[in-house]
Protein backbone atom coordinates (compact mmCIF):
# COMPACT_ATOMS: atom_id res chain seq x y z
CA UNK A 1 0.00 0.00 0.00
CA UNK A 2 1.31 3.44 -0.98
CA UNK A 3 2.16 5.80 1.86
CA UNK A 4 3.36 9.36 1.49
CA UNK A 5 5.10 11.34 4.20
CA UNK A 6 2.99 13.59 6.42
CA UNK A 7 5.40 16.46 5.76
CA UNK A 8 5.17 16.02 1.97
CA UNK A 9 3.81 19.39 0.92
CA UNK A 10 3.47 18.43 -2.74
CA UNK A 11 0.48 16.09 -2.38
CA UNK A 12 -3.17 16.85 -3.03
CA UNK A 13 -5.28 16.02 0.02
CA UNK A 14 -8.80 14.81 -0.71
CA UNK A 15 -11.10 14.72 2.32
CA UNK A 16 -13.74 12.03 1.82
CA UNK A 17 -13.84 9.03 -0.50
CA UNK A 18 -17.42 9.06 -1.76
CA UNK A 19 -18.84 9.91 -5.17
CA UNK A 20 -17.01 13.24 -5.36
CA UNK A 21 -13.83 12.54 -3.44
CA UNK A 22 -13.27 9.00 -4.70
CA UNK A 23 -13.84 9.99 -8.33
CA UNK A 24 -11.63 13.07 -8.01
CA UNK A 25 -8.87 11.03 -6.37
CA UNK A 26 -8.89 8.49 -9.20
CA UNK A 27 -8.82 11.12 -11.93
CA UNK A 28 -5.91 12.91 -10.29
CA UNK A 29 -3.99 9.67 -9.74
CA UNK A 30 -4.50 8.62 -13.36
CA UNK A 31 -2.97 11.96 -14.38
CA UNK A 32 0.12 11.30 -12.24
CA UNK A 33 -0.85 13.48 -9.27
CA UNK A 34 -0.04 12.06 -5.84
CA UNK A 35 -3.11 12.01 -3.61
CA UNK A 36 -3.68 11.47 0.09
CA UNK A 37 -7.33 10.55 0.57
CA UNK A 38 -8.50 10.84 4.18
CA UNK A 39 -11.65 8.89 5.05
CA UNK A 40 -13.22 9.19 8.50
CA UNK A 41 -14.71 5.69 8.47
CA UNK A 42 -13.40 2.12 8.16
CA UNK A 43 -12.56 0.23 4.99
CA UNK A 44 -15.53 -2.12 4.65
CA UNK A 45 -15.84 -4.42 1.64
CA UNK A 46 -18.50 -6.77 0.28
CA UNK A 47 -17.87 -9.67 2.68
CA UNK A 48 -18.22 -7.27 5.64
CA UNK A 49 -21.73 -6.13 4.75
CA UNK A 50 -24.82 -7.30 6.60
CA UNK A 51 -27.90 -8.04 4.51
CA UNK A 52 -30.01 -7.04 7.51
CA UNK A 53 -31.26 -3.48 7.78
CA UNK A 54 -30.50 -2.41 11.35
CA UNK A 55 -27.11 -4.18 11.71
CA UNK A 56 -26.13 -2.75 8.31
CA UNK A 57 -27.22 0.73 9.34
CA UNK A 58 -25.19 0.56 12.56
CA UNK A 59 -22.19 -0.71 10.59
CA UNK A 60 -22.23 1.86 7.77
CA UNK A 61 -24.12 4.99 8.80
CA UNK A 62 -22.58 8.25 9.98
CA UNK A 63 -23.97 8.16 13.52
CA UNK A 64 -21.67 10.73 15.12
CA UNK A 65 -23.61 13.26 17.20
CA UNK A 66 -25.49 15.86 15.18
CA UNK A 67 -28.39 18.09 16.15
CA UNK A 68 -31.37 19.48 14.30
CA UNK A 69 -33.72 22.44 14.46
CA UNK A 70 -36.53 23.87 12.37
CA UNK A 71 -40.06 22.79 11.55
CA UNK A 72 -39.22 19.73 9.43
CA UNK A 73 -40.48 16.44 10.82
CA UNK A 74 -36.98 15.00 10.92
CA UNK A 75 -36.20 17.32 13.85
CA UNK A 76 -38.98 15.61 15.79
CA UNK A 77 -38.70 12.06 14.51
CA UNK A 78 -34.88 11.78 14.24
CA UNK A 79 -33.42 14.75 16.16
CA UNK A 80 -29.84 13.46 16.11
CA UNK A 81 -29.94 11.90 12.65
CA UNK A 82 -30.65 14.62 10.06
CA UNK A 83 -28.94 12.61 7.32
CA UNK A 84 -28.65 8.96 6.34
CA UNK A 85 -25.10 8.98 5.00
CA UNK A 86 -22.18 6.56 5.25
CA UNK A 87 -18.99 6.77 7.29
CA UNK A 88 -16.76 4.29 5.45
CA UNK A 89 -14.49 4.05 2.43
CA UNK A 90 -16.62 4.78 -0.62
CA UNK A 91 -18.84 7.10 1.41
CA UNK A 92 -22.51 7.27 0.56
CA UNK A 93 -21.82 5.81 -2.90
CA UNK A 94 -21.90 2.45 -1.07
CA UNK A 95 -25.42 3.21 0.20
CA UNK A 96 -27.06 4.99 -2.74
CA UNK A 97 -29.66 3.19 -4.84
CA UNK A 98 -28.02 3.96 -8.18
CA UNK A 99 -30.49 6.34 -9.89
CA UNK A 100 -28.75 8.46 -12.55
CA UNK A 101 -31.00 11.08 -14.16
CA UNK A 102 -29.36 14.19 -15.56
CA UNK A 103 -30.28 17.76 -14.75
CA UNK A 104 -32.49 19.45 -17.32
CA UNK A 105 -31.31 22.62 -19.04
CA UNK A 106 -33.72 24.92 -17.19
CA UNK A 107 -32.61 23.55 -13.82
CA UNK A 108 -29.21 25.23 -14.22
CA UNK A 109 -30.97 28.60 -14.57
CA UNK A 110 -33.53 28.39 -11.77
CA UNK A 111 -33.44 32.08 -10.91
CA UNK A 112 -34.02 33.09 -14.52
CA UNK A 113 -36.50 30.30 -15.26
CA UNK A 114 -38.60 30.59 -12.10
CA UNK A 115 -38.45 34.38 -11.72
CA UNK A 116 -38.98 35.59 -8.16
CA UNK A 117 -39.99 32.94 -5.64
CA UNK A 118 -40.60 34.70 -2.34
CA UNK A 119 -38.37 33.43 0.45
CA UNK A 120 -36.13 31.39 -1.87
CA UNK A 121 -32.45 32.25 -2.40
CA UNK A 122 -32.45 31.15 -6.01
CA UNK A 123 -29.37 31.70 -8.14
CA UNK A 124 -28.36 30.60 -11.63
CA UNK A 125 -25.47 28.15 -11.80
CA UNK A 126 -22.27 29.58 -13.28
CA UNK A 127 -22.26 26.60 -15.69
CA UNK A 128 -24.82 25.27 -18.16
CA UNK A 129 -26.00 21.86 -19.27
CA UNK A 130 -23.87 22.28 -22.40
CA UNK A 131 -20.79 22.79 -20.20
CA UNK A 132 -21.50 19.61 -18.27
CA UNK A 133 -22.80 17.41 -21.11
CA UNK A 134 -19.47 15.77 -22.04
CA UNK A 135 -18.76 15.09 -18.38
CA UNK A 136 -22.20 13.52 -17.98
CA UNK A 137 -21.23 11.22 -20.86
CA UNK A 138 -17.95 10.39 -19.11
CA UNK A 139 -19.72 9.70 -15.83
CA UNK A 140 -22.39 7.48 -17.40
CA UNK A 141 -19.81 5.43 -19.26
CA UNK A 142 -17.52 4.93 -16.25
CA UNK A 143 -20.49 4.03 -14.03
CA UNK A 144 -22.08 1.70 -16.59
CA UNK A 145 -25.42 3.47 -16.43
CA UNK A 146 -28.26 1.44 -17.91
CA UNK A 147 -30.24 2.79 -20.88
CA UNK A 148 -27.22 4.93 -21.79
CA UNK A 149 -24.42 4.45 -24.35
CA UNK A 150 -25.69 1.02 -25.33
CA UNK A 151 -25.88 -0.38 -21.80
CA UNK A 152 -28.82 -2.80 -21.41
CA UNK A 153 -31.66 -2.14 -18.96
CA UNK A 154 -32.19 -3.87 -15.66
CA UNK A 155 -35.02 -6.41 -15.68
CA UNK A 156 -38.41 -5.31 -14.44
CA UNK A 157 -39.29 -6.56 -10.97
CA UNK A 158 -42.83 -6.61 -9.60
CA UNK A 159 -42.46 -3.25 -7.89
CA UNK A 160 -41.57 -1.69 -11.25
CA UNK A 161 -44.36 -3.50 -13.09
CA UNK A 162 -46.93 -2.03 -10.71
CA UNK A 163 -45.36 1.43 -11.15
CA UNK A 164 -45.20 1.17 -14.95
CA UNK A 165 -48.73 -0.17 -15.34
CA UNK A 166 -50.07 2.59 -13.10
CA UNK A 167 -48.06 5.21 -15.01
CA UNK A 168 -49.52 4.01 -18.31
CA UNK A 169 -53.06 4.01 -16.88
CA UNK A 170 -52.85 7.67 -15.82
CA UNK A 171 -51.22 8.81 -19.06
CA UNK A 172 -47.55 9.12 -18.18
CA UNK A 173 -45.10 8.35 -21.00
CA UNK A 174 -41.59 8.66 -19.54
CA UNK A 175 -41.09 5.52 -17.45
CA UNK A 176 -38.39 2.86 -17.57
CA UNK A 177 -36.20 0.66 -15.37
CA UNK A 178 -33.39 3.19 -15.57
CA UNK A 179 -31.07 5.00 -15.90
CA UNK A 180 -29.34 3.20 -13.01
CA UNK A 181 -25.68 2.50 -12.25
CA UNK A 182 -26.24 -1.16 -11.44
CA UNK A 183 -25.11 -3.70 -14.00
CA UNK A 184 -27.70 -5.70 -15.91
CA UNK A 185 -24.79 -7.56 -17.53
CA UNK A 186 -21.11 -7.67 -16.44
CA UNK A 187 -19.28 -4.41 -17.04
CA UNK A 188 -15.90 -2.90 -16.14
CA UNK A 189 -14.89 -5.89 -14.02
CA UNK A 190 -18.15 -5.82 -12.03
CA UNK A 191 -20.73 -8.62 -12.23
CA UNK A 192 -24.36 -8.39 -13.21
CA UNK A 193 -26.87 -7.78 -10.46
CA UNK A 194 -28.16 -10.92 -8.79
CA UNK A 195 -31.35 -9.04 -7.86
CA UNK A 196 -30.73 -9.65 -4.16
CA UNK A 197 -32.87 -6.73 -2.99
CA UNK A 198 -30.15 -5.15 -0.84
CA UNK A 199 -28.86 -1.81 -2.09
CA UNK A 200 -28.89 0.50 0.90
CA UNK A 201 -27.01 -2.09 3.01
CA UNK A 202 -23.94 -2.18 0.78
CA UNK A 203 -23.76 -4.23 -2.39
CA UNK A 204 -21.98 -7.50 -1.53
CA UNK A 205 -21.43 -8.43 -5.20
CA UNK A 206 -20.15 -5.12 -6.54
CA UNK A 207 -22.72 -4.97 -9.37
CA UNK A 208 -23.64 -1.42 -8.32
CA UNK A 209 -21.11 1.30 -9.07
CA UNK A 210 -19.45 2.88 -6.07
CA UNK A 211 -16.07 4.48 -5.60
CA UNK A 212 -15.27 1.58 -3.26
CA UNK A 213 -15.42 -1.00 -6.05
CA UNK A 214 -14.61 1.14 -9.10
CA UNK A 215 -12.67 4.39 -8.67
CA UNK A 216 -10.49 3.73 -5.63
CA UNK A 217 -9.10 0.34 -6.74
CA UNK A 218 -8.14 1.89 -10.08
CA UNK A 219 -6.49 4.81 -8.32
CA UNK A 220 -4.63 2.38 -6.06
CA UNK A 221 -3.11 0.57 -9.04
CA UNK A 222 -1.39 3.76 -10.18
CA UNK A 223 0.78 3.92 -7.06
CA UNK A 224 -0.32 7.52 -6.61
CA UNK A 225 -3.02 6.96 -4.00
CA UNK A 226 -2.46 6.97 -0.25
CA UNK A 227 -5.88 5.98 1.10
CA UNK A 228 -6.15 6.38 4.86
CA UNK A 229 -9.35 5.05 6.47
CA UNK A 230 -10.19 5.93 10.05
CA UNK A 231 -8.83 9.46 9.66
CA UNK A 232 -11.26 12.19 10.71
CA UNK A 233 -10.21 15.67 9.55
CA UNK A 234 -10.67 18.33 12.23
CA UNK A 235 -9.26 21.44 10.58
CA UNK A 236 -7.76 22.80 7.37
CA UNK A 237 -4.75 25.04 7.99
CA UNK A 238 -3.37 27.88 5.91
CA UNK A 239 -0.19 29.93 5.59
CA UNK A 240 0.39 33.64 6.16
CA UNK A 241 -0.81 34.43 2.63
CA UNK A 242 -4.11 32.64 3.13
CA UNK A 243 -3.34 29.58 1.00
CA UNK A 244 -4.14 26.20 2.52
CA UNK A 245 -1.05 24.26 3.51
CA UNK A 246 -2.33 21.16 5.27
CA UNK A 247 -4.95 19.47 7.42
CA UNK A 248 -5.16 18.30 11.01
CA UNK A 249 -6.81 14.90 11.44
CA UNK A 250 -7.55 12.39 14.15
CA UNK A 251 -6.49 8.79 13.67
CA UNK A 252 -8.14 7.21 16.65
CA UNK A 253 -7.41 9.65 19.44
CA UNK A 254 -4.07 10.81 18.00
CA UNK A 255 -3.93 14.15 16.19
CA UNK A 256 -1.73 14.29 13.07
CA UNK A 257 -0.94 16.89 10.44
CA UNK A 258 -0.72 16.22 6.71
CA UNK A 259 0.91 18.91 4.57
CA UNK A 260 -0.73 19.70 1.24
CA UNK A 261 -0.27 21.60 -1.99
CA UNK A 262 -4.02 21.54 -2.66
CA UNK A 263 -6.94 20.51 -0.43
CA UNK A 264 -10.23 19.20 -1.84
CA UNK A 265 -13.16 18.86 0.56
CA UNK A 266 -15.64 16.10 -0.28
CA UNK A 267 -17.12 15.17 3.09
CA UNK A 268 -20.83 15.51 2.16
CA UNK A 269 -22.69 18.81 2.44
CA UNK A 270 -23.10 18.69 6.22
CA UNK A 271 -19.53 17.77 7.13
CA UNK A 272 -17.91 19.86 4.38
CA UNK A 273 -19.62 23.01 5.66
CA UNK A 274 -18.85 22.05 9.24
CA UNK A 275 -15.15 21.57 8.41
CA UNK A 276 -14.85 24.99 6.78
CA UNK A 277 -16.54 26.58 9.79
CA UNK A 278 -14.21 24.68 12.15
CA UNK A 279 -11.23 25.98 10.16
CA UNK A 280 -11.75 29.63 11.04
CA UNK A 281 -8.73 31.74 11.96
CA UNK A 282 -7.90 35.42 12.54
CA UNK A 283 -7.61 35.77 8.77
CA UNK A 284 -10.90 33.93 8.23
CA UNK A 285 -12.86 34.79 11.40
CA UNK A 286 -16.19 33.45 10.12
CA UNK A 287 -14.77 30.19 8.79
CA UNK A 288 -12.40 29.27 6.00
CA UNK A 289 -13.50 30.56 2.57
CA UNK A 290 -16.47 32.33 4.13
CA UNK A 291 -16.04 36.03 3.36
CA UNK A 292 -19.46 35.85 1.68
CA UNK A 293 -21.08 34.44 4.81
CA UNK A 294 -22.57 31.70 2.59
CA UNK A 295 -20.78 28.65 4.05
CA UNK A 296 -23.44 26.38 5.52
CA UNK A 297 -26.37 28.32 4.04
CA UNK A 298 -28.84 27.16 1.39
CA UNK A 299 -28.91 23.57 2.64
CA UNK A 300 -31.09 21.42 0.39
CA UNK A 301 -32.21 17.82 0.82
CA UNK A 302 -34.68 17.34 -2.05
CA UNK A 303 -38.42 17.18 -1.57
CA UNK A 304 -38.36 13.51 -0.50
CA UNK A 305 -41.50 11.73 0.52
CA UNK A 306 -42.79 8.24 -0.24
CA UNK A 307 -46.00 6.46 -1.10
CA UNK A 308 -46.71 2.83 -0.21
CA UNK A 309 -49.73 1.17 -1.77
CA UNK A 310 -51.40 -2.06 -0.66
CA UNK A 311 -53.06 -4.47 -3.06
CA UNK A 312 -55.30 -7.51 -2.74
CA UNK A 313 -52.57 -9.83 -3.99
CA UNK A 314 -48.81 -10.17 -3.29
CA UNK A 315 -46.36 -7.79 -4.94
CA UNK A 316 -43.15 -8.82 -3.14
CA UNK A 317 -41.60 -5.38 -3.74
CA UNK A 318 -38.44 -6.50 -1.93
CA UNK A 319 -37.49 -8.93 -4.72
CA UNK A 320 -35.06 -7.46 -7.21
CA UNK A 321 -33.25 -4.15 -7.02
CA UNK A 322 -34.36 -1.69 -4.35
CA UNK A 323 -34.66 0.96 -7.03
CA UNK A 324 -35.06 0.02 -10.67
CA UNK A 325 -37.74 2.26 -12.08
CA UNK A 326 -38.34 5.96 -12.73
CA UNK A 327 -41.33 7.97 -13.90
CA UNK A 328 -39.98 11.29 -15.19
CA UNK A 329 -43.09 12.98 -16.63
CA UNK A 330 -43.36 15.43 -13.73
CA UNK A 331 -39.80 16.76 -14.06
CA UNK A 332 -40.74 19.53 -16.47
CA UNK A 333 -41.37 23.16 -15.58
CA UNK A 334 -45.14 23.68 -15.37
CA UNK A 335 -46.26 26.39 -12.96
CA UNK A 336 -49.92 25.51 -13.62
CA UNK A 337 -49.44 22.70 -11.08
CA UNK A 338 -49.04 25.33 -8.36
CA UNK A 339 -45.26 25.18 -7.89
CA UNK A 340 -41.98 25.67 -9.73
CA UNK A 341 -39.54 22.84 -10.39
CA UNK A 342 -40.36 19.19 -10.86
CA UNK A 343 -40.00 15.74 -9.38
CA UNK A 344 -39.27 12.09 -10.22
CA UNK A 345 -41.14 9.07 -8.92
CA UNK A 346 -38.78 6.15 -8.31
CA UNK A 347 -39.44 2.61 -7.14
CA UNK A 348 -38.51 2.05 -3.52
CA UNK A 349 -38.58 -0.94 -1.25
CA UNK A 350 -37.85 -0.97 2.47
CA UNK A 351 -37.66 -4.12 4.55
CA UNK A 352 -40.17 -4.67 7.37
CA UNK A 353 -37.84 -3.16 9.98
CA UNK A 354 -37.24 0.09 8.10
CA UNK A 355 -40.82 0.35 6.87
CA UNK A 356 -41.93 0.13 10.51
CA UNK A 357 -39.50 2.92 11.42
CA UNK A 358 -40.08 5.25 8.49
CA UNK A 359 -43.60 4.74 7.11
CA UNK A 360 -45.13 6.90 9.84
CA UNK A 361 -42.61 7.49 12.64
CA UNK A 362 -44.16 7.08 16.07
CA UNK A 363 -47.42 5.64 14.75
CA UNK A 364 -49.18 2.74 16.45
CA UNK A 365 -52.61 1.14 16.50
CA UNK A 366 -54.82 -0.27 13.72
CA UNK A 367 -53.60 2.07 10.95
CA UNK A 368 -49.98 1.12 11.64
CA UNK A 369 -50.67 -2.61 11.85
CA UNK A 370 -52.56 -2.40 8.57
CA UNK A 371 -49.37 -1.14 6.90
CA UNK A 372 -47.26 -3.91 8.38
CA UNK A 373 -49.80 -6.70 7.89
CA UNK A 374 -49.99 -5.76 4.21
CA UNK A 375 -46.23 -5.87 3.66
CA UNK A 376 -46.15 -8.67 1.05
CA UNK A 377 -48.93 -6.97 -0.90
CA UNK A 378 -47.23 -3.56 -0.89
CA UNK A 379 -45.61 -1.54 -3.68
CA UNK A 380 -43.58 1.58 -2.98
CA UNK A 381 -42.17 4.66 -4.63
CA UNK A 382 -40.01 7.58 -3.57
CA UNK A 383 -40.70 11.17 -4.60
CA UNK A 384 -37.52 13.10 -5.47
CA UNK A 385 -38.25 16.74 -6.18
CA UNK A 386 -36.49 20.08 -6.23
CA UNK A 387 -36.69 21.91 -2.92
CA UNK A 388 -36.11 25.63 -2.79
CA UNK A 389 -32.79 26.92 -1.42
CA UNK A 390 -33.30 29.21 1.56
CA UNK A 391 -30.54 31.08 3.34
CA UNK A 392 -32.12 30.18 6.68
CA UNK A 393 -31.82 26.46 5.93
CA UNK A 394 -28.27 25.96 7.03
CA UNK A 395 -25.55 24.03 8.78
CA UNK A 396 -24.00 25.79 11.78
CA UNK A 397 -21.75 24.76 14.65
CA UNK A 398 -23.51 23.79 17.88
CA UNK A 399 -21.13 24.83 20.62
CA UNK A 400 -23.32 23.19 23.26
CA UNK A 401 -22.74 19.67 21.90
CA UNK A 402 -19.37 18.04 21.19
CA UNK A 403 -18.42 14.96 19.20
CA UNK A 404 -16.03 12.20 20.30
CA UNK A 405 -13.07 14.44 19.44
CA UNK A 406 -14.36 17.39 21.47
CA UNK A 407 -15.36 19.36 18.37
CA UNK A 408 -18.65 21.29 18.08
CA UNK A 409 -21.19 19.17 16.23
CA UNK A 410 -23.09 20.39 13.18
CA UNK A 411 -26.64 21.60 13.67
CA UNK A 412 -28.87 21.21 10.62
CA UNK A 413 -31.76 23.68 10.49
CA UNK A 414 -34.48 23.16 7.92
CA UNK A 415 -37.95 24.53 7.19
CA UNK A 416 -40.01 23.55 4.17
CA UNK A 417 -40.62 26.35 1.69
CA UNK A 418 -44.29 26.77 0.62
CA UNK A 419 -43.23 25.58 -2.83
CA UNK A 420 -41.95 22.35 -1.25
CA UNK A 421 -45.24 21.80 0.56
CA UNK A 422 -47.26 22.40 -2.61
CA UNK A 423 -45.11 20.01 -4.64
CA UNK A 424 -45.22 17.28 -2.00
CA UNK A 425 -49.01 17.48 -1.71
CA UNK A 426 -49.40 17.32 -5.48
CA UNK A 427 -46.94 14.44 -5.76
CA UNK A 428 -48.62 12.40 -3.03
CA UNK A 429 -51.99 12.89 -4.73
CA UNK A 430 -50.68 11.80 -8.13
CA UNK A 431 -48.79 8.83 -6.71
CA UNK A 432 -52.03 7.66 -5.09
CA UNK A 433 -53.88 8.10 -8.40
CA UNK A 434 -51.20 6.05 -10.17
CA UNK A 435 -51.54 3.19 -7.69
CA UNK A 436 -55.33 3.28 -7.49
CA UNK A 437 -55.46 3.08 -11.28
CA UNK A 438 -54.10 -0.48 -10.94
CA UNK A 439 -56.22 -1.54 -8.01
CA UNK A 440 -54.60 -0.28 -4.81
CA UNK A 441 -56.86 -0.78 -1.80
CA UNK A 442 -54.94 1.66 0.37
CA UNK A 443 -52.10 4.19 0.04
CA UNK A 444 -49.90 5.53 2.83
CA UNK A 445 -48.20 8.91 2.43
CA UNK A 446 -44.83 8.66 4.17
CA UNK A 447 -43.18 11.88 5.40
CA UNK A 448 -39.52 12.71 4.71
CA UNK A 449 -36.98 10.77 6.72
CA UNK A 450 -33.25 11.45 7.28
CA UNK A 451 -31.69 13.02 4.21
CA UNK A 452 -29.66 11.06 1.70
CA UNK A 453 -29.40 13.92 -0.81
CA UNK A 454 -27.48 16.70 0.95
CA UNK A 455 -26.62 19.73 -1.16
CA UNK A 456 -25.93 23.41 -1.37
CA UNK A 457 -23.97 24.47 1.71
CA UNK A 458 -20.95 25.70 -0.32
CA UNK A 459 -22.72 26.71 -3.47
CA UNK A 460 -21.23 27.70 -6.81
CA UNK A 461 -21.65 31.30 -7.89
CA UNK A 462 -20.28 33.66 -10.50
CA UNK A 463 -20.35 36.50 -7.94
CA UNK A 464 -18.05 35.78 -4.95
CA UNK A 465 -20.46 37.59 -2.64
CA UNK A 466 -23.27 35.14 -3.44
CA UNK A 467 -21.55 31.80 -2.98
CA UNK A 468 -18.48 29.94 -1.78
CA UNK A 469 -16.87 28.41 -4.89
CA UNK A 470 -16.50 29.22 -8.57
CA UNK A 471 -17.58 27.17 -11.59
CA UNK A 472 -14.82 24.64 -11.00
CA UNK A 473 -15.51 24.27 -7.31
CA UNK A 474 -12.51 26.41 -6.32
CA UNK A 475 -13.08 28.58 -3.24
CA UNK A 476 -13.47 32.24 -4.15
CA UNK A 477 -11.33 33.21 -1.14
CA UNK A 478 -8.61 30.52 -1.23
CA UNK A 479 -6.92 29.69 -4.56
CA UNK A 480 -5.80 26.16 -3.67
CA UNK A 481 -8.93 25.00 -1.83
CA UNK A 482 -11.67 23.11 -3.68
CA UNK A 483 -15.03 21.66 -2.69
CA UNK A 484 -15.81 18.44 -4.52
CA UNK A 485 -19.22 17.13 -3.47
CA UNK A 486 -22.91 18.05 -3.51
CA UNK A 487 -22.15 21.06 -1.32
CA UNK A 488 -21.42 23.03 -4.50
CA UNK A 489 -24.91 22.65 -5.96
CA UNK A 490 -26.35 26.09 -6.61
CA UNK A 491 -29.84 24.60 -6.80
CA UNK A 492 -30.97 21.01 -6.35
CA UNK A 493 -33.02 20.20 -9.49
CA UNK A 494 -35.22 17.08 -9.51
CA UNK A 495 -32.42 14.64 -10.36
CA UNK A 496 -30.74 12.39 -7.82
CA UNK A 497 -27.40 14.14 -7.27
CA UNK A 498 -24.75 11.39 -7.60
CA UNK A 499 -24.36 11.43 -11.39
CA UNK A 500 -23.92 15.21 -11.33
CA UNK A 501 -21.43 14.98 -8.43
CA UNK A 502 -19.35 12.50 -10.43
CA UNK A 503 -19.52 14.61 -13.60
CA UNK A 504 -18.44 17.72 -11.67
CA UNK A 505 -15.59 15.79 -10.02
CA UNK A 506 -14.25 14.65 -13.40
CA UNK A 507 -14.46 18.24 -14.67
CA UNK A 508 -12.80 19.57 -11.53
CA UNK A 509 -9.96 17.06 -11.77
CA UNK A 510 -9.30 18.11 -15.35
CA UNK A 511 -9.11 21.72 -14.20
CA UNK A 512 -6.82 20.97 -11.25
CA UNK A 513 -4.42 18.95 -13.43
CA UNK A 514 -4.28 21.80 -15.92
CA UNK A 515 -3.60 24.32 -13.15
CA UNK A 516 -0.89 22.12 -11.65
CA UNK A 517 0.83 21.72 -15.01
CA UNK A 518 0.64 25.47 -15.55
CA UNK A 519 2.19 26.13 -12.14
CA UNK A 520 -0.90 28.02 -11.01
CA UNK A 521 -1.44 25.80 -7.97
Amino acid sequence: MTRFQNNDSDVVVVIGSGAGGGTLANELCQAGVRVVCLEAGPHLTGPDYHNDEWPAFQQMAWTDMRTTSGSWRVATDFPNLPAWTVKAVGGTSTHWAGACPRFKDYEFTAQSSYSAVEGASLLDWPITLADLAPYYDNAEIRMGVTHRHGRPPLPANNNYKVLANGAAKVGYKQYATGPYATNATPYDGRPASNQDGFNFQGDKTGAKWSTLVAELPKAGKTGNLDLRPGCHVAQITHDAKGKVDGVLYFEGEVLHRQAARVVCVAANAIESARLLLLSGSPRFPDGLANSSGEVGKNYMRHLTASSYARFEHPVHMYRGETMAGIVADETGLDVARGFVGGYNMETLSLGPAFLAAFADPGAWGPAFTEIMDGYENTAGLWIVGEDMPQSTNRVTLNGDAKDQHGLPVPNVHFDDHPNDVAMRSYAWQHAAELYRAVGAVGVTDTPPYPSTHNMGTCRMSADPTQGVVDRFGRAHDVPNLFVSDGSVFTTGAAANPTLTIVALAVRQAEHIVGQLKAGAL
